[in-house]
C-alpha cells in the first residue's frame, strides 16, 4: 500500500509551482460553482420552468460561453493573460450573487448570457498560464492536476450544494458562488502576479500561423463540439432523469455526481501518467474516451435497476478522464503554431457551442421523444464523435504529425 500511495505521489513530481497555484484557485472557484448542476432543477422546481424554457436558458447560457471565449482570447492575446483572469473572476462573483434576484424568463435569459460572457473570459487566459508555467514534456499532467482541482472541487461542491439547497434554499448556492468567486481572485493576485511568478514555456512566434487555417484543428474541434454535446447532458437532462425516473433526492443527485469528480480525483493522474507511456496517440486516446462516454448512455436503457446509474457514471468518468486531458494538450500543443489565446479561444468556444445545442436538443429530445430515444441518440453521436477523430487521426498521419499529436 506504502508502495502504491508513493507511486501516486510520483506522478505529481516536476509541476511548477505556479500550476499548483493555479490548480488551487481553480479548485475554489469550481467548489463555488454549483449552482451549475443544479440549474435545471432550480427552473423547474423553484421558478416552474417548462422543459422548454430551461432548453432555452440553456442557449443562453452557451451563447454567454461563446461570445466570452472569443474575446477572452482576444483579450489574452492583446493586454495578456494575468489581467483578464482577475477581472473575470471578480467581475463573475458579483453577477453570480445578483442572479438570483431574477425571476422571469426573459431577465433569467439575460443574466445567465451575462454571467457566462463574463465567466469564460477567464478559460482561454488560464490555458494560456498554464501553458506559460508547464515545461513542454509536464503540459498534459499540469492539465491533468488543473481537472483534477475541477473535479475535487465538482465533487464536494454538488454534494454541500445539496445540503445547502435543503437548508437554506436555491438562493443560498448564489451567495456561494460569488464569494468563492471573489476568495479566488484574492488568492489569484496574491500568488500570481506576473511580475514575480515564473514562466517555463514562454513561446514566441514571429510569423504566426491563423488558428482558421489550421484543417486539422478544425476537424478537432468540430469532433469536441460533438463530445461536448453528449458529455454535457449529465448537466442539464441527467438530473432530471435521475430525479422523474428513478425518484432521486437533490442530494442523491449531488453525491451521484460527486461521485464522478472523487473517482477522478484518485484514479485519473496515474491513469493519464500510465497512457502518457504508452505508444498510442492523443488522437487514438480521444477515441477510446469518445467511446466510452457514448456507451454510458446506450447501458441506461439495458435495464430499470438503479445500480445501471452507477455503471453509466463509471463509464462516462473513465471516457472524460482520457479524453478532456488529452484534448487540451492537443489543443496547447496545436497552439504554439500561432496566437495562444486564439488557438486556446476557439478550443473553449468548441464548448460552448456545445453549451448552446446540447442542453437545448436534450431538453427538447426527452420533451417530446422521451429519455429512452435521447439516450439512443447521444450513443450515436459519441460514434460520430469518434469517427471525426479517426478521420483527424488519419490526417495527421498523412501529414507526418502524428507523432507529435
Amino acid at each position: 500500500m506504502k508502495t502504491l500511495f508513493n507511486n501516486y505521489l510520483n506522478t505529481f513530481k516536476g509541476l511548477s509551482r505556479e500550476v499548483w497555484w493555479l490548480a488551487l484557485i481553480t479548485l475554489i472557484n469550481r467548489a463555488g460553482t454549483m449552482v451549475i448542476p443544479f440549474l435545471s432543477l432550480y427552473l423547474t422546481t423553484d421558478l416552474n420552468f417548462t422543459l422548454n424554457q430551461v432548453g432555452w436558458v440553456m442557449s443562453a447560457f452557451g451563447f454567454g460561453s461563446v461570445v466570452g471565449s472569443w474575446l477572452g482570447g482576444k483579450l489574452t492575446d492583446t493586454i495578456g493573460y494575468y489581467k483578464v483572469m482577475v477581472r473575470s473572476l471578480l467581475t463573475t462573483g458579483i453577477l453570480f450573487i445578483g442572479l438570483q434576484f431574477l425571476n422571469t424568463f426573459t431577465a433569467i435569459c439575460i443574466g445567465i448570457f451575462l454571467v457566462m460572457l463574463v465567466a469564460d473570459m477567464f478559460r482561454p487566459a488560464m490555458y494560456v498560464a498554464l501553458s506559460a508555467y508547464s515545461k513542454p514534456e509536464n503540459k498534459t499532467r499540469s492539465v491533468t492536476l488543473i481537472r483534477l482541482a475541477i473535479n475535487l472541487g465538482f465533487s464536494a461542491g454538488p454534494a454541500l450544494g445539496g445540503l445547502i439547497i435543503i437548508t437554506m434554499s436555491y438562493s443560498g448556492l448564489f451567495w456561494v458562488d460569488g464569494i468563492t468567486c471573489i476568495l479566488a481572485t484574492i488568492l489569484l493576485m496574491k500568488v500570481l502576479n506576473p511580475k514575480k511568478a515564473k514562466t517555463t514555456d514562454n513561446v514566441i512566434n514571429e510569423n504566426p500561423q491563423s488558428a482558421y487555417s489550421d484543417k486539422a484543428f478544425w476537424i478537432f474541434l468540430a469532433s469536441m463540439t460533438v463530445f461536448g454535446i453528449i458529455f454535457l447532458q449529465y448537466f442539464s437532462t441527467m438530473p432530471i432523469y435521475y430525479k422523474d425516473i428513478h425518484a432521486l433526492t437533490e442530494l442523491e443527485i449531488g453525491l451521484l455526481l460527486g461521485l464522478n469528480g472523487a473517482f477522478i480525483f484518485i484514479l485519473e493522474m496515474p491513469l493519464i501518467k500510465w497512457l502518457e507511456n504508452t505508444k498510442y496517440s492523443k488522437t487514438f486516446l480521444m477515441l477510446v474516451g469518445a467511446f466510452l462516454t457514448a456507451a454510458s448512455f446506450l447501458v441506461l436503457n439495458l435495464t430499470s435497476w438503479v445500480g445501471i446509474l452507477l455503471v453509466g457514471m463509471l463509464f462516462m468518468t473513465v471516457g472524460e478522464m482520457i479524453a478532456f486531458p488529452f484534448s487540451n494538450a492537443f489543443a496547447m500543443e496545436r497552439a504554439k503554431k500561432g496566437n495562444q489565446g486564439e488557438y486556446m479561444a476557439l478550443y473553449t468556444i468548441s464548448f460552448s457551442i456545445a453549451h448552446i445545442f446540447g442542453h437545448n436538443a436534450g431538453m427538447q429530445l426527452v420533451d417530446h421523444l422521451g429519455f429512452d430515444n435521447t439516450w439512443y441518440i447521444m450513443t450515436v453521436l459519441g460514434i460520430i464523435c469518434a469517427f471525426l477523430l479517426w478521420i483527424l487521426k488519419r490526417y495527421l498521419k498523412a501529414k507526418n504529425e502524428l507523432s507529435h499529436e
